[in-house]
């Protein structure tokens, strides 16, 4: 979900061109695997698209091809910084830190939670996309194309 947000984010403000989006589990339970059929629903009804995104496994060079790893829990957090390299350029940051609105800092599983539970993340990836574009641009000197 946080990557068809932030993703689309990013094409809306022209940067596509600047700044690459990509995703990835801590784990490899779904490598390969569409985002959940609730999860793909709840964001074709807010205008995004999920068709395209496959799940895969987070790799060590992932911290040196990206500025940012962005987790959505402690636990992969936790996962992140095991598998992160000592010469990782990447930042490892929480992505809710981005939204500290909520005062939360994890986005919970929205698997068991219904579909109710689905509204609620996308509410909080929403606004997290937000402010990660917007830390991005204050950061970074982008241009849109």
């Amino acid at each position: 979900m946080a990557h068809g947000v932030f993703e689309a984010r990013v094409r809306e403000h022209g940067l596509s061109e600047a700044i690459e989006v990509d995703s990835a589990g801590t784990a490899g339970y779904h490598v390969g695997a569409k985002a959940d059929s609730r999860a793909r629903q709840e964001a074709r009804s807010r205008g995004y698209d999920l068709e395209h995104l496959r799940a895969r496994r987070l790799e060590p060079e992932d911290f040196l091809e990206f500025d940012y790893i962005l987790t959505m829990d402690d636990a992969n957090y936790r996962n992140a910084e095991r598998i992160r390299p000592a010469d990782a350029r990447a930042e490892l940051l929480r992505f809710l830190d981005f939204a500290p609105q909520f005062g939360e800092h994890e986005v919970p599983d929205p698997y068991y939670g219904g579909d109710e539970g689905f509204v609620h993340v996308m509410d909080l990836v929403e606004a997290a996309a937000d402010g990660l574009l917007e830390h991005i641009r204050d950061r970074h000197t982008l241009k849109a194309s």
